[in-house]
């Protein structure tokens, strides 16, 4: 590989002298966006320059989705897409230049999606590598090798990828629920495709669809971040250029879909936890003037506390989650309604009531209060949503996709100027029951009990496909940070953290401030005593109702006058308890920090523990945790915890019938005692990122939490031991579609041990979600055995943890899928990593590492992940030269003296053969 490293860094002399005016032609510029047209092509491109960080994304949009298949063809557009990572002319396996492979080695994030009227591919990278990003690109947009022994591969990981998906039942129902509203239209078939198509699409069809629709003048670049605008547009127009454009016309999609005459109805059975509830009414497209009141209507129905939806269904216990969401597509769509059943709550009523409350919008309209909250929170979510250049780049997306990318600057606008009228008049001209489909999701008829298994409210719907699982380079990347992000060896250029970090201790509490070049958001993480490990060792549940009735209301405000100040500010807090603490993620406008602050303090500090809010978050937390238990790698990660920790180690977990027994049975006087027992300023950490100003942070702090004591200083227990021999636990899940495959064992390490780095990074080798990793490479890439597989080193921020190898396998697959990850973990812990291999993931990890810092999400959470793992921001600086100093032997011993597949546990879940 170091052959090709001079290959990744092209020198300003590579790129092509500056296109003649003529070849560009500047269209407009638009909320600072600039738009141009290749001449010679039609390619559309746009630049938005941003130096606050050495990193961009570079996104190409093909305006084509499942949208543009027809029966036979489904799921095509997706499958192509991951094609287009199988080799191009001049990038491809066979000559050292596979594409995922450069882009690791550059410590780039790059993925793609799929959704309805779109594909997209993009780069996150340092901002030095952006010539090479653009010809890879390019090269693919009319050189991919699209070949059979591909498609065979590919397949197969696609239809894992199905099966997954099978196993949620609300992305099932809300399939179905689409088919059966349009009878035209093809937004009737889901983006990953049916199954029988997946199988059987031939690559003559897919290399037809390729020659369809990968053209540049039905593409736009977009290049978002750290670049001077000439140079991207001279290199641009060097690499585009030569393309030809399409040498016919793109086929547009013509049916339309023909009026609904009446209400129709799906019902989905099948084995399941919760029961499922979705209305979905036709909506039109995401450009009709009608869509920011739809926009509206959607937040004040189904967004918060104060939602319609959540006083209606959720704080009744009828449902545990309640949504509504209007369809932003190219074409008229559906504006859903969706309720998660609560345990032991029938259809009927809450149909009945997601009905009534649309009627009600229609009949009565909204309140002006209403309304300015909607508002306030939609322009929070927009300015949250532009936090770096891949979320820019992302909004960008789906407007190029509607048909106007100029709707990421209009929209928002659009939303001010909605009024209640507008609200009123588009609930009453399309949410009426002759334009609605509704569906049920009904599972077995069981009695509810506290024993019975049990899971969290996730939205309904599948959204977008991906070629990986978003995140999933990240999550097993060798320094997991708590949030999302992303970096590079280049990105060892970008400021220091340490120097612009200011830590102190105000009123108890370990506070760290970073400013960054962001405008308006503040991003907030703390930690607060409270978690699972003050509980009694018998007990399960105290830790999570207790951290549940934090935003229920405190001594002085009952749980809506507290979700109405912030959702008039547009900021958001959230409450969740881990195995060691109380953990905050909030969000909001710099004018409204002392707001938040006081608001947070206030609801730590003093709750109202009302008891029917008590009765209310049993079953919201039954509810839960009945729709995690959905997954099988849930399944089985429980399932392991078990066998590896033994009961009182703060890994260890509970069944989930003891868990489940225990929300029934704690008491609202427990909940009081161990809240004034655990929390606390005491080894109370909080990190503020964005445009923060340090004076009125401090100031906020100090009058919300003065005088405030307590808390607990925890003191670990020894580690956990190794089992003495393998073992094999299977658990039978017949109603399921694919199977989790768990391997692992406690890993007898905590972050701060000396051996920790060399472990983590020699298990980021082997298991990362980069594709160069071994494990993707082989089982997924070369064997096409599963969608995703990989390990990772963790649980030991606080104590030691584990070391886990997770992947899924379709039944027919498992025993083939399951030798091979066995091989290939026996070769890599005999064989060793080698010094090649080492050095080429250096780059690939600490760039990945940093390119996260470039968002206040990211760097609010790898900052408090230092805090709590006893370091100072310094160490985040630091990283990149501890990860350049390790040595291929050093990592080597440290995973052979700390790994041993001859004692590790095995789990199954799922249809065992």
């Amino acid at each position: 590989m170091r052959l090709l490293l001079p290959l990744l860094i092209l020198p300003a002399a590579l790129v092509a002298a500056a296109p003649s005016p003529a070849s560009v032609r500047h269209v407009r510029t638009i909320a600072g966006i600039a738009e141009h047209t290749l001449e010679a092509n039609g390619l559309t491109i746009l630049l938005l320059p941003d130096r606050s960080a050495p990193v961009l994304t570079f996104m190409v949009t093909y305006r084509v989705g499942s949208r543009n298949e027809v029966t036979g063809t489904t799921g095509a557009t997706h499958l192509l897409e991951h094609l287009m990572f199988k080799g191009s002319r001049h990038y491809h396996a066979g000559n050292g230049q596979a594409f995922d492979t450069l882009l690791d080695r550059i410590g780039g994030i790059n993925n793609a999606t799929t959704w309805l009227d779109r594909t997209n591919y993009y780069e996150n990278i340092p901002s030095r590598h952006l010539a090479l990003v653009a010809r890879l690109e390019a090269d693919r947009m009319r050189h991919l090798l699209l070949r059979e022994e591909d498609r065979q591969l590919e397949m197969t990981v696609v239809r894992n990828e199905y099966e997954r998906d099978e196993n949620d039942p609300a992305a099932t129902l809300d399939k179905e629920v689409a088919a059966a509203a349009f009878l035209a239209h093809p937004y009737q078939h889901p983006t990953i495709g049916w199954r029988s198509d997946i199988e059987k699409v031939s690559i003559a069809k897919l290399r037809e669809f390729y020659d369809t629709f990968y053209w540049p003048d039905n593409a736009t670049v977009s290049v978002i971040g750290d670049f001077e605008p000439a140079t991207a547009l001279a290199l641009l127009a060097e690499v585009f250029g030569p393309i030809p454009r399409a040498p016919h016309p793109i086929p547009q999609v013509y049916t339309e879909e023909p009026a609904q005459t009446g209400p129709r109805r799906v019902v989905v059975r099948r084995p399941g936890e919760v029961g499922v509830v979705q209305i979905a009414y036709k909506s039109p497209a995401a450009r009709h003037p009608d869509q920011p009141a739809l926009q509206v209507l959607a937040e004040i129905l189904g967004s918060g506390k104060t939602s319609r939806f959540y006083r209606a269904l959720v704080d009744t216990n009828l449902a545990i989650n309640a949504t509504a969401g209007a369809g932003f597509f190219h074409d008229p769509h559906l504006f859903s309604t969706t309720a998660l059943l609560a345990p032991g709550i029938t259809h009927e009523p809450v149909e009945r009531t997601l009905r009534a409350e649309a009627a009600r919008v229609a009949r009565e309209g909204v309140s002006a209060e209403e309304l300015t909250r909607a508002r306030a929170k939609l322009r929070a979510a927009t300015a949250y949503g532009r936090d770096g250049a891949f979320a820019i780049a992302g909004q960008l997306n789906e407007a190029i996709a509607a048909g106007d990318w100029t709707l990421y600057a209009t929209l928002p606008t659009a939303l001010e100027a909605v009024t209640t009228a507008d609200v009123q008049r588009v609930a009453a001209r399309y949410l009426i029951e002759d334009q609605s489909t509704a569906g049920w999701f009904v599972p077995p008829a069981v009695a509810p009990s506290a024993t019975d298994p049990a899971t969290a409210p996730a939205t309904a719907g599948p959204g977008p496909r991906g070629y990986r699982r978003p995140g999933e380079a990240r999550k097993n990347r060798a320094e997991p940070a708590t949030a999302p992000g992303q970096a590079s060896a280049g990105a060892r250029q970008a400021a220091a953290v340490a120097p612009r970090a200011r830590r102190r201790v105000v009123a108890g509490i370990d506070v760290v401030t970073v400013p960054t070049a962001i405008r308006e958001v503040v991003t907030l993480r703390a930690a607060f005593p409270g978690g699972a490990v003050g509980q009694p060792t018998d007990r399960h549940a105290l830790a999570d109702l207790t951290a549940a009735l934090l935003d229920q209301g405190t001594v002085t405000r009952d749980k809506f006058a507290v979700a109405a100040l912030l959702e008039q500010a547009g900021a958001t807090v959230t409450f969740s308890a881990g195995t060691h603490t109380v953990d905050v993620a909030a969000k909001c406008l710099r004018p409204d920090l002392p707001l938040v602050l006081g608001l947070l303090a206030e609801q730590l500090r003093a709750p109202r523990f009302d008891p029917a809010e008590l009765a209310k978050a049993r079953r919201q937390l039954a509810g839960q945790f009945r729709r995690e238990l959905e997954d099988p790698g849930v399944r089985a990660r429980l399932a392991f915890a078990r066998a590896a920790f033994p009961p009182g180690h703060p890994n260890h977990r509970p069944a989930p019938e003891d868990y489940l027994a225990d929300l029934e049975r704690t008491t609202l006087e427990e909940v009081r005692a161990f809240h004034a027992a655990q929390y606390g300023p005491a080894g109370a950490r909080l990190v503020a990122v964005g445009d923060v100003d340090d004076a009125v942070l401090d100031g906020a702090l100090a009058e919300g939490f003065r005088g405030w004591s307590g808390g607990r200083v925890w003191t670990p227990p020894p580690p956990a031991a190794a089992p003495a021999t393998a073992r094999v636990e299977r658990l039978p899940l017949p109603d399921k579609t694919s199977v989790a495959l768990l391997i692992g064992a406690p890993s007898g390490l905590r972050h701060r041990d000396p051996a920790h780095l060399a472990v983590a990074t020699g298990t980021a080798v082997l298991g990362s979600g980069f594709f160069s990793a071994r494990l993707l490479d082989i089982i997924r890439n070369r064997e096409g055995l599963t969608y995703g597989i990989g390990a990772v080193l963790g649980g030991d921020t606080h104590v030691d943890g584990a070391w886990t190898l997770q992947g899924t396998f379709g039944p027919e697959l498992l025993a083939r899928g399951q030798a091979s990850t066995l091989r290939e973990l026996r070769r890599f812990l005999a064989d060793g990593v080698t010094t090649e291999e080492l050095d080429a993931f250096k780059v690939t990890l600490t760039g990945s590492f940093q390119l996260g810092l470039a968002t206040t999400d990211g760097l609010a959470g790898a900052l408090l992940a230092c805090l709590q793992r006893g370091y100072g921001p310094e160490w985040i600086d630091a990283y990149p030269g501890r990860v350049e100093a390790l040595t291929a032997p050093e990592v080597n011993a440290a995973l052979r003296r700390h790994l041993d597949p001859d004692r590790m546990i095995t789990v199954l879940a799922g249809p065992l053969p």
